[in-house]
């Protein structure tokens, strides 16, 4: 019979099943001294029933391991998961055989708890001695529950052991900032000389600038265009060209091949509008329902589940064309589950996008496309912007008047058409060889030119236009003399107020001819670049993509403000070489956060808007605590990348014990590699969207006190970096990275405070 025991059990044997006793030796088992080392022991219940009873299984036994066979003193199990629980233990080497049973306590009242049935249970070795694998409980109604145990035991080094216990100790230590509100603000310098001389900056902040990486943010200003995609058409031996002109022996150009600019009122006799396959419509998928059975959408990112006719089992069929995978974005998360999603249920052609740049000169435009190529490269998705002034100057030549550019000169409409079909036949060609966003850069300032543009990509690429739209005089002059000063065309123009008259020509020449978009999907940003409301209209937009595209959009402008990167000040884990864990900071880490404070308050003594981000680990909230004036904002999207069952650990003892994760998942791909039960840098990126989306919509300058994996994901945005290199970028410790954003695009400086 099963025994209901009190928890106000008398102490010494008035419990003990069997005539136990509470002698130091059980029964008298013992092993001899293990030299493998010490006798690590997990014991695991596994309930087998649907009890909706609060009964916590616990642990009683022989000392020293259990303590007593006293059941108010029985050792409590951990909950691992729904119906797992687990204690786990290390047996000392002169006491490796331990009687023990379980039970059953109730969890919010003084009820009686309930004995497992049978004989205690013998643990010699690491082993039980008969191969019990359940529990028996029975309860006061004579109900009987059922729990599979488990028992696993390894031999661990003392040093093994000691590590694990002094991680143990650091990691749960309870936090110094554990109370400390997400948004705070300090009015008043802490006591505690912060500016005291070794904390001090007496120098002026010039003087910690230190070189960039080669690789880094660009350091100089650079004319944007000329950042775009090479022109492969002109300049991958298929022509040559002298003096800016076409050599003799040059093949078949788009001229000569007929590109046909066809009538807007007879290619799209619905009033100029094209058609837009918006994704989720009726695809071929669905089609195919009477052969190939059952279509369900299970979601977004969900595998298609196909019924046979001839059976009842349902499989997943995720066999995807060469095309489909080669137009999947190197991403995780929601961007990956909708890539999925529009690849599987949109027609083919919506596989590829164009996004296609529309305005006036001076709105903005190539800086809009650079900042949308710079997101969705980021995102992972594979983006190119193709400009098609880059294409134009290097074909006819970077020296045309404003007369080049008039709508009654046809020889300069003709050679303005044809590098804009060479640009976008580039770009086509592009996108199915793997590419899945092309942004085609250009006035397009006429229906005509857009309809050209639609005719080419008929059953090739999905088109949206994007309109930019400024009405500030101060804005569109200010942007024309940095066209000036900046474009290869002004180049060889010594008279900057020459230079000024001709593209005010050129200007004059594209309004007089100007048709805002009104056809196919469109996407229009109205006043939109000072950051100070404007206008976004859309017109047929749909699908995760342009979705995001537009949010994007929403939240730029060209606000120039700074944006400081640093990682927080040495914590006692760097110090140890552990990942992960929340330690403080080191001595040298205390150091280095009065130094921040003292260089937050000199670079930004100005910006009384400022803003301080950190995350929600104490050594980067500790590392902010100094600096004061400043609103302080901890994020949970900026904590260190997820290191998983490797939080804690040092990389020699990952290598040690985990030698497949190190050396050959984690070295093949870091980028994609997943800690196990952690996160990837793909992962990480998935959570830092929201904080490049925030930060593009300030326009105020913000200091990031964050974590290396973290930062490197932030900085390879800013910086354009390929995904690949994401894992490699240098972030050191004691170092602010300053990323000045504005008109001219991104600029980098680095600051090292401390050795």
């Amino acid at each position: 019979m099963g025994t209901g025991a009190s928890k106000e059990g008398e102490e010494g044997g008035a419990n003990k099943p069997d005539g136990q006793d509470d002698t130091p030796d059980g029964q008298g088992h013992a092993s001899a001294h293990h030299d493998g080392g010490q006798l690590y022991v997990s014991l695991k219940m596994d309930k087998n029933h649907t009890l909706t009873a609060d009964l916590v299984p616990h642990v009683f036994g022989s000392v020293p391991l259990i303590g007593s066979w006293d059941p108010s003193k029985a050792l409590s199990m951990e909950r691992e998961s729904v119906s797992m629980w687990e204690l786990s233990f290390v047996v000392p080497p002169n006491h490796e055989t331990l009687d023990f049973k379980f039970l059953l306590k109730p969890k919010y009242s003084n009820a009686p708890c309930f004995v497992e049935e049978g004989p205690s249970r013998q643990l010699i070795g690491g082993a039980l001695k008969e191969d019990a694998k359940l529990a028996l409980f029975r309860l006061e109604n004579d109900e009987v529950l059922e729990y599979k145990v488990f028992v696993k035991a390894d031999r661990v080094s003392p040093f093994d052991l000691a590590a694990s216990w002094r991680a143990y100790q650091e990691n749960f230590r309870p936090s110094s900032v554990r109370w400390m509100p997400d948004v705070s603000i300090n009015s008043a310098p802490q006591p505690g000389g912060e500016n005291c001389s070794s904390a001090g900056l007496d120098l002026d902040l010039e003087h910690y600038v230190v070189p960039a990486p080669s690789t880094s943010a660009n350091s100089a200003f650079v004319y944007a265009a000329n950042m775009t995609e090479t022109p492969r058409s002109l300049t991958s031996g298929s022509y040559s060209f002298k003096d800016g002109g076409a050599s003799a022996d040059r093949p078949t150009t788009i001229k000569e091949m007929e590109v046909i600019v066809p009538d807007s009122s007879k290619a799209f006799p619905t009033s100029g509008m094209v058609e837009s396959k918006s994704v989720g419509s009726y695809s071929p998928l669905q089609r195919q329902e009477s052969q190939r059975g059952l279509f369900v959408d299970r979601g977004v990112g969900s595998p298609r589940l196909i019924k046979s006719s001839s059976s009842n089992i349902f499989t997943h069929d995720l066999n995807l064309d060469n095309d489909t995978k080669n137009s999947m974005p190197a991403a995780a998360g929601a961007v990956a589950a909708a890539a999925v999603a529009d690849q599987m249920l949109g027609p083919k052609e919506d596989r590829h996008l164009a996004i296609i740049l529309v305005g006036l000169p001076a709105r903005g435009k190539t800086f809009t496309a650079a900042k949308l190529t710079r997101y969705l490269r980021w995102l992972g998705h594979n983006t190119k912007h193709f400009n098609v002034g880059k294409y134009r100057r290097l074909k006819h030549g970077a020296n045309q008047s404003a007369d080049f550019f008039a709508a009654d000169n046809p020889e300069g409409v003709e050679a303005r058409n044809e590098v804009a079909a060479l640009a976008f036949e580039d770009m086509v060609s592009w996108m199915h060889e793997g590419g899945q966003v092309g942004i085609f850069d250009a006035t397009n300032s006429n229906k005509r030119r857009r309809n050209m543009l639609m005719k080419l990509a008929e059953g090739r690429c999905k088109i949206i236009f994007l309109e930019t739209i400024c009405n500030d005089v101060n804005i569109i002059e200010r942007n024309i003399r940095l066209k000036i000063q900046q474009s290869p065309d002004y180049a060889e123009e010594p008279d900057f107020q020459a230079g000024l008259q001709d593209f005010k020509n050129r200007l004059a020449n594209y309004e007089k001819v100007y048709e805002p978009v009104e056809e196919g999907s469109y996407i229009k940003m109205i006043d939109m670049v000072s950051g100070h409301g404007g206008q976004i209209q859309v017109n047929n937009i749909s699908g995760y993509l342009p979705g995001r595209i537009v949010f994007f959009l929403v939240n730029t402008h060209l606000t120039p403000r700074p944006i400081l990167l640093t990682r927080h000040g040495e914590s006692q884990d760097n110090v140890r070489g552990r990942i992960g864990g929340d330690a403080a900071l080191s001595e040298a880490g205390e150091l280095y956060k009065k130094k921040l404070a003292n260089f937050v308050g000199k670079r930004l003594k100005s910006e009384r808007a400022a803003s301080i981000w950190t995350s929600t680990l104490q050594r980067t909230i500790l590392t902010a605590s100094p600096i004061v004036g400043f609103p302080k904002i901890q994020w949970r999207a900026l904590d260190e990348i997820n290191a998983g069952v490797c939080d804690g650990m040092t990389y020699e003892e990952i290598k040690k014990n985990m030698p497949e994760e190190y050396d050959r998942s984690r070295k093949k791909d870091k980028l994609r590699y997943r800690y196990p039960r952690g996160e990837s840098y793909l992962d990480v990126i998935q959570r830092l969207e929201p904080v490049i989306i925030e930060l593009e919509r300030q326009r105020a300058p913000v200091v990031v006190i964050s974590h290396q994996a973290v930062l490197r994901a932030l900085y390879a945005y800013f910086a354009d970096r390929p995904l690949q290199e994401i894992p490699h970028i240098e972030v050191p410790l004691h170092t602010i990275i300053e990323i000045q954003m504005g008109v001219t695009g991104v600029q980098e400086k680095r600051y090292k405070l401390m050795d």
